[in-house]
């Protein structure tokens, strides 16, 4: 009799091999297919110490190959190739069968395909995927949305291959349709900030206090062991250790600051406002990005904008110390935005999110996972409707604690002409969100003048028009 496989994985670039390992050595019998087949033979001969790997050259032989109900996981780019392999897989399936994409699909294409394949007897899980390349092989951050019963079906594979943090799963159910891949994008959204956030943080030490790479290491390290202990942390202190082999430079110096994207913080960025949610940190970071790549007009510019020509002349310790603070208050402030973000999402789409869940699911395997995120999910397990991050018990009184230094960095930097993109919107999060009072009383004023889009009365109840001109 034919050996039959576990679950099936289409799609053999370094994420979907890096998974099959991972599934394979946590002894899953896994079937392999990519539609450039020559990848499969390439691959079983590079890995045939993993028996329980087999290789399918066709769709037809993959199915085949499987126990039922079928699991079959894709991991192929985003958008028209996900729809292009269901509509290949579609014949050969039976009711009940299970399709996954572990890809970084936008959560509206995740919650049509489900409809579509439902109405086919097939069951669809969109999955986040997060943690890159070292995590998909040693366990990443999963966060399954869909129907529920399929996903108990694959818990016993998802959970085994995740990342484990004090004994539980960096994995569990999310929601219902496109509620985990909406997760994924949101924690990418966050990514984005945190990234920026981060690299604001490097170029004012670099440009002002003129710190070499050596330096930077140091204070990163250092930064690392504390409140600021995270991945992107740990990542950025190595970053400086690396030196270019043709130069002899540290690499980071010979590369060129244009920042590549692939979507996702956009997507972040689209649904907030498509939602109301005010997202500053994570959309300056995505700002940003697109600033980077006008490096020609910059460059340019360089040259014929003028601004301030100062020394920073002020403590340098009393800085670094300031920027660490800065940098951990904007950090919080993104995580903030993201967590109301998925809020608001989970009351229009109905999903019923955990939100104190959500913050294990990110502790390993994944690119945000940060000490604080314990702080987090204590945060919700104490109020679980917590409207905003910043104001529960421990988040805001590290903001009040470190707001004197944050504004200080802030203030230097637009003294010395220093872009912190990231870090101001943090800031002005933060001050927009504490006043009781904004100035949108006059923008109402101003709509109702040239529009008669009428306004409120914060001394009675009702609607109310003015004739302005009268």
């Amino acid at each position: 009799m034919d050996k039959k496989y576990d679950i099936a994985l289409i799609g053999l670039a370094v994420m979907g091999e890096n998974l099959v390992l991972n599934m394979a050595g946590c002894g899953f019998c896994v079937a392999v297919y990519n539609r450039t087949v020559s990848k499969v033979d390439q691959f079983l001969e590079k890995n045939k110490e993993y028996e329980t790997i087999g290789g399918a050259h066709s769709v037809a032989e993959l199915v085949a190959m499987l126990t039922t109900p079928r699991k079959i996981m894709l991991m192929v780019k985003a958008g028209q190739p996900v729809d292009d392999m269901i509509a290949e897989l579609l014949p050969f399936l039976e009711q009940d069968d299970i399709i996954i994409d572990g890809g970084n699909s936008f959560f509206q294409d995740t919650r049509r395909r489900t409809a579509y394949l439902k109405e086919k007897g097939i069951r669809f899980i969109g999955t986040g995927v997060s943690g890159g390349e070292e995590g998909a092989l040693k366990g990443p951050s999963m966060m399954p949305g869909g129907e529920q019963k399929a996903y108990q079906e694959l818990a016993p594979i998802f959970t085994r291959i995740a990342a484990q943090v004090s004994g539980k799963a960096c994995c569990s159910y999310v929601g219902p349709d496109g509620a985990g891949h909406y997760v994924k994008m949101v924690h990418n959204g966050i990514e984005y900030g945190d990234m920026q956030l981060i690299s604001e943080a490097y170029y004012i030490m670099k440009t002002i206090l003129g710190l070499s790479a050596e330096e930077l290491h140091t204070v990163f390290s250092q930064w690392n062991q504390g409140e600021l202990d995270s991945y992107l942390i740990e990542i950025t202190r190595d970053i400086f250790t690396k030196q270019d082999e043709i130069t002899g430079q540290p690499l980071v110096e010979v590369i060129l600051d244009k920042a590549g994207q692939k979507g996702t913080g956009k997507w972040t960025s689209q649904s907030a406002l498509d939602l109301g949610v005010p997202t500053p940190t994570i959309t300056e970071a995505v700002f940003a990005r697109c600033m980077s790549a006008y490096k020609d007009e910059r460059v340019i510019a360089s040259d014929l904008l003028t601004g301030p020509d100062k020394q920073y002349k002020g403590d340098k310790e009393k800085l670094i110390k300031a920027i660490h603070d800065a940098l951990y208050a904007s950090k919080i402030c993104a995580y903030a935005q993201g967590f109301a973000l998925l809020k608001a999402a989970s009351t229009e789409y109905n999903w019923n999110l955990n939100f104190g869940e959500m913050a294990l699911l990110w502790r390993g395997g994944c690119i945000i996972r940060a000490r604080f995120l314990d702080r987090i999910q204590e945060a919700y397990a104490h109020d679980g409707e917590l409207v905003n991050l910043m104001i529960s018990p421990f988040f805001s009184k590290v903001l009040a604690t470190a707001q004197d230094n944050w504004r200080l960095v802030v203030i230097t930097c637009k003294e010395l002409g220093i872009p912190t993109p990231a870090i101001s919107a943090s800031l002005d999060y933060y001050d927009s969100y504490r006043r009781k009072v904004l100035p949108a009383n006059l923008i109402q004023a101003q709509r109702d003048y040239f529009g008669a889009h009428t306004y409120e009365r914060t001394d009675r109840p009702g609607v109310f028009h003015t004739d302005w001109l009268k």
